[in-house]
């Protein structure tokens, strides 16, 4: 499999001459199968540059949208995806809905005409939805993608893909749960919340079983140490959870993702820097990089 980064940056896009190693766009990656088959992971502005690549390849597009959930920066940049608007074209989004709005109605919202000027229904493509209840498994071309409720605001899926015998995992937006802590938090689910507390011990566990022996790893690194104590609530790791995440679960391969949208390129090289140190210091084995846009790797 090979798997391109198209968009790593979280919370709002953030271009200019500060972020342009690491990209400023919000997530989406392309994940192509051995046999070309096409799987993405997420709609942020991303997305636009992806659509656009595939226009000027001349690629028809027959994929499946994986959403993590409707947070803007995550859905932004679907209106913006060329291949959508062509007729033979085919989408299938799987994501959450919501006993009130079904995942019709949360995607379509967006394109509201107050909002935008084309609407869901004007896309020439055809649209399918498989919306997620549950946490479960779906068979999408010869792979099982496995889905987890992870610690974000509203029900927010993490995905973990196996494909002939290789896995992924991409959390894009995680916090750690803390026990005591979630008693005065009131924008997390209820039904979310008690997976977690379920556990006899650590109540992260459930993602670090969830992230076991994983290949790859992508995982919510959004702010340091020093800045996460302000933040307690807003859904997100920093890097020292992130590391953990990745050595409780014995991964091969990390990657720093959903960069925050205050961080510059010199900013994340520190916290790569400082990654790789406590990665030495205490032993860990897998290896860590922060994604980069615009970059493949192989899994």
């Amino acid at each position: 499999m090979k798997l391109t980064f198209w968009g790593v940056r979280g919370s709002i896009p953030t271009p200019g001459k500060h972020t342009v190693r690491y990209g400023g766009n919000t997530p989406c990656l392309e994940l192509r199968m051995d046999d070309e088959r096409l799987i993405i992971f997420d709609a942020g502005t991303g997305i636009r540059n992806f659509g656009d690549y595939l226009i000027n390849n001349g690629e028809s597009v027959n994929a499946y949208l994986l959403i993590s959930h409707p947070h803007w920066d995550h859905i932004q940049g679907f209106p913006f995806f060329k291949p959508a608007f062509i007729p033979g074209n085919e989408l299938t989004i799987v994501s959450t809905d919501r006993a009130e709005k079904s995942l019709n109605e949360i995607i379509s919202e967006q394109m509201n005409r107050i909002y935008f000027p084309v609407q869901l229904h004007d896309l020439k493509a055809k649209i399918n939805f498989i919306p997620i209840k549950e946490e479960g498994q779906l068979k999408i071309y010869d792979a099982i993608v496995k889905m987890i409720f992870v610690n974000h605001p509203g029900f927010t899926l993490g995905y973990r893909l196996e494909y002939k015998g290789k896995s992924l995992v991409y959390i894009s937006d995680n916090e750690p749960f803390d026990r005591a802590a979630t008693e005065s938090l009131t924008n997390f689910e209820q039904k979310v919340k008690e997976k977690f507390l379920a556990s006899s011990g650590d109540p992260n566990q459930r993602i670090f079983d969830f992230c076991r022996n994983a290949d790859v790893l992508i995982h919510d690194t959004t702010y340091t140490p020093e800045e996460y104590i302000d933040r307690v609530g807003w859904g997100h790791s920093d890097y020292l959870f992130t590391l953990r995440v990745a050595a409780e679960a014995q991964v091969k391969r990390l990657y720093l993702f959903h960069h925050d949208q205050n961080h510059s390129d010199d900013k994340i090289d520190e916290i790569l820097k400082k990654c790789k140190k406590e990665i030495k210091s205490r032993g860990y084995k897998f290896e860590c990089e922060a994604a980069i846009e615009n970059t493949t790797i192989t899994i």
